[in-house]
């Protein structure tokens, strides 16, 4: 039998916490195995547990959750398995930004669904992030420090750096596979060469590289 995702909540509200537990803990496959109040007590928690998912509150007292997001993906290094989902009202898009550089795997508005929050976490946990063409978008436009010379990389192929450019724009594997006449498993092989050679997380830090290297940019997506 499959292991179900484990999962560390990390909210200074407790409310938020208890909501949180109560819509994951009703979910097949999934277990809420901590909680922390703040980011000194997460990266702690993190480093003891080493759960699949972190779902980390940007704004807290003391260490706040892009310190503990650095912290945490720091201490475990760059193969490390844990992911973590920044959680956001958007009031602070200059947060969001630093951590998706320092390996968060994407984010989650406080007032999303059940269904989106359960499908947040499944999604990271595969590996896909949690990948919000619009909210990163918006958030590279702005902080990404104005328009780029583009730069080609050169290790990719002329098909990889196709694939690179279509997932910058926000699109899924079925539609990159139905836009460039590729089969779905075709195009998720592209886009693992793509994480490799750019020694990448996952998709949502491609297309924070894209937008960073002019390969694709703001406002023409």
């Amino acid at each position: 039998m499959t292991e179900p995702l484990r999962v560390v909540l990390v909210d200074d509200q407790d409310l938020v916490r208890a909501g949180f537990r109560v819509i994951l803990g009703t979910e097949d496959g999934i277990e809420v195995v901590g909680e922390a109040g703040d980011g000194a007590a997460a990266v702690e928690l993190v480093a003891r547990l080493r759960p699949d998912v972190v779902l980390m509150d940007v704004q807290m007292p003391g260490v706040d959750g892009l310190e503990a997001t650095r912290r945490i993906l720091g201490d475990a290094g760059a193969d490390s398995s844990i992911k973590i989902v920044i959680l956001t009202t958007f009031d602070r898009e200059d947060y969001l930004f630093e951590a998706l550089r320092s390996g968060a795997s994407g984010f989650l508005l406080k007032n999303a669904s059940p269904e989106d929050l359960i499908e947040s976490v499944r999604v990271v946990a595969r590996g896909d992030a949690l990948l919000s063409p619009e909210v990163t978008r918006r958030v590279v436009a702005r902080f990404s420090g104005g328009p780029v010379a583009a730069t080609r990389p050169p290790q990719l192929t002329d098909r990889e750096y196709e694939v690179l450019v279509a997932l910058a724009r926000g699109a899924s594997n079925g539609e990159i596979a139905k836009d460039l006449h590729l089969g779905e498993a075709t195009v998720k092989t592209h886009v693992s060469r793509i994480l490799s050679k750019l020694d990448l997380r996952d998709r949502t830090h491609a297309v924070v590289y894209a937008y960073e290297n002019g390969i694709v940019a703001p406002g023409t997506a």
